[in-house]
């Protein structure tokens, strides 16, 4: 939870947020408390963030308008522009609690944004207009738990696997795994899984892929060495050593 937008002085959060509040869906649980009427707006970006990682944008990222400024109604230039409108080039400053401020940052600004940030980030507002609270949604690690356990541990031997030949090509990258390996352990290990699981690895700075050939980051490594000290040896000789039958 990042901000108020609303008067929180006059119209306290009655659920009792405050800036800095996290709540973490780890891929079996939601972690941390929320006030229930944030959540029908906050699943369904939950769940987009939850597939789509940080590649997931809202789809009013992409229009035009938010760095158009503020116009006025002007007939004479309904010739050039088809409906008659003029820029206003000065800044708009709203006073405090306006309705403006529940627009995105730099939306309309003057002068004119040189970046393309507005609804960069992922948000969610509490419905309550007096207070609005605001919650910033980001992608921050791979899913390990629940039904992902199987993809997550996947991606641990990817992982391995690159760390004992950095700059291993990616294209060859299945041939050290053995047939076993990838035919017989869930889940199956084809091209187009192995390629969304480096796809998420890279996402999240775990690895990263140059000239078709992938290395392991220094986060990536501790990952790795993390994740090593939960298992048990059965475990660590099921996947870290080269296996042709179970």
């Amino acid at each position: 939870m990042v901000a108020f937008l609303g008067d929180e002085e006059k119209y306290p959060c009655q659920f009792g947020h405050k800036v800095g509040d996290e709540v973490i869906l780890d891929g079996e649980k939601i972690i941390g408390k929320i006030c229930p009427d944030v959540l029908p707006e906050l699943i369904p970006k939950m769940m987009a963030l939850r597939y789509a990682g940080p590649r997931y944008k809202e789809p009013l990222y992409y229009a035009p308008f938010w760095y158009a400024g503020v116009s006025k109604r002007d007939p004479s230039m309904k010739k050039y522009d088809g409906i008659g409108f003029k820029p206003i080039k000065e800044p708009i400053v709203e006073p405090p609690y306006h309705m403006g401020t529940l627009l995105p940052p730099k939306a309309f600004e003057y002068p004119y944004p040189t970046e393309r940030v507005v609804l960069k980030d992922v948000t969610v507002k509490c419905p309550d207009t007096r207070t609005v609270a605001l919650f910033k949604l980001e992608a921050f690690d791979l899913s390990d738990t629940g039904y992902d356990t199987p993809y997550f541990r996947r991606q641990m031997v990817i992982l391995h696997k690159i760390s004992q030949k950095p700059g291993l090509e990616v294209d060859k990258l299945l041939d050290e795994f053995t047939t076993f390996e990838k035919e017989d352990i869930h889940p199956p290990l084809t091209p187009i899984v192995l390629g969304t699981l480096l796809e998420e690895l890279e996402l999240v700075g775990y690895l990263e892929i140059r000239d078709r050939k992938a290395h392991i980051t220094p986060k990536g490594e501790r990952k790795l060495n993390d994740f090593k000290l939960t298992l048990s040896e059965d475990e660590k000789i099921a996947l870290f050593s080269p296996a042709s039958k179970p």
